[in-house]
């Protein structure tokens, strides 16, 4: 499997459980109807492990921009290669989106709230602050690279051989657990995107797509999950440089 492909499918299985747990417990008639938000996060922290489970060894499974643009910051990863990668894993994320809403399109058309449909796509500020909201997904963001950066070594040689950067090389189960802490622990005020393809795919999808009663986009806000998870992964880029020595 090339790189490409590798990181469009983990990209997609990513938003495909990823957005699928938000609308199970969203959306109207589902058998995980209000079973809240821990449910939500422990969802995203499965999506990550399985898509990492399954592309890493191919791609080293970014499945994120962030952490493509971060590692090649650090001098990890190529940046010749990162254009690819963010493309694969932007298309990989409007796939994931638009697979996820139909399988429960029967139930987007039994749902009445434009913005609640919106939400199984894409993030929204509990608290609309776009300085602040950006200050959060930022911090997040910063968790992320930071300990995917700090994990047991973020390359992997064997044989004098070494081989690709990326989350695929700290495992799949930490890097879920590391999701899963972020979501509850930072995700209350954005709900923790935290990488610009997992919610600029999917809104793009919720544009699209023929959604019953779908409403707006939300594009005034769509900025703030991409600039912010930029920022935090060049500071977390440079915070490993400047301890790293």
């Amino acid at each position: 499997m090339s790189p490409f492909i590798a990181e469009l499918i983990g990209t997609a299985l990513l938003l495909l459980l990823g957005t699928g747990v938000v609308a199970n417990v969203v959306l109207t008639g589902t058998k995980g109807h209000n079973s809240g938000w821990i449910v939500i996060t422990a969802g995203w922290g499965m999506a990550v492990f399985v898509a990492v489970a399954c592309v890493g060894q191919y791609s080293g499974a970014h499945i994120n921009p962030a952490v493509t643009v971060g590692l090649a910051l650090v001098g990890k990863f190529a940046w010749a290669d990162v254009p690819s990668y963010i493309l694969a894993q932007m298309i990989g994320a409007f796939v994931g989106a638009s697979l996820a809403f139909f399988a429960y399109y029967r139930h987007y058309a039994a749902s009445d709230d434009g913005s609640t449909k919106l939400a199984t796509f894409s993030t929204g500020p509990a608290i609309r602050s776009m300085g602040w909201n950006t200050v959060t997904e930022a911090v997040g963001t910063f968790v992320l690279l930071f300990a995917v950066l700090h994990f047991a070594g973020s390359d992997l040689t064997m044989a004098g051989e070494t081989h690709i950067v990326g989350l695929g090389s700290v495992g799949a189960v930490p890097v879920g657990l590391l999701v899963f802490a972020i979501g509850l622990s930072l995700g209350g005020p954005t709900g923790y995107a935290i990488n610009p393809a997992r919610d600029l795919g999917p809104r793009i999808a919720h544009a699209v797509l023929p959604i019953p009663g779908k409403g707006s986009s939300d594009w005034s806000y769509a900025w703030v999950p991409v600039v912010g998870p930029l920022l935090g992964c060049a500071a977390a880029a440079g915070v490993h440089l400047l301890v790293a020595g």
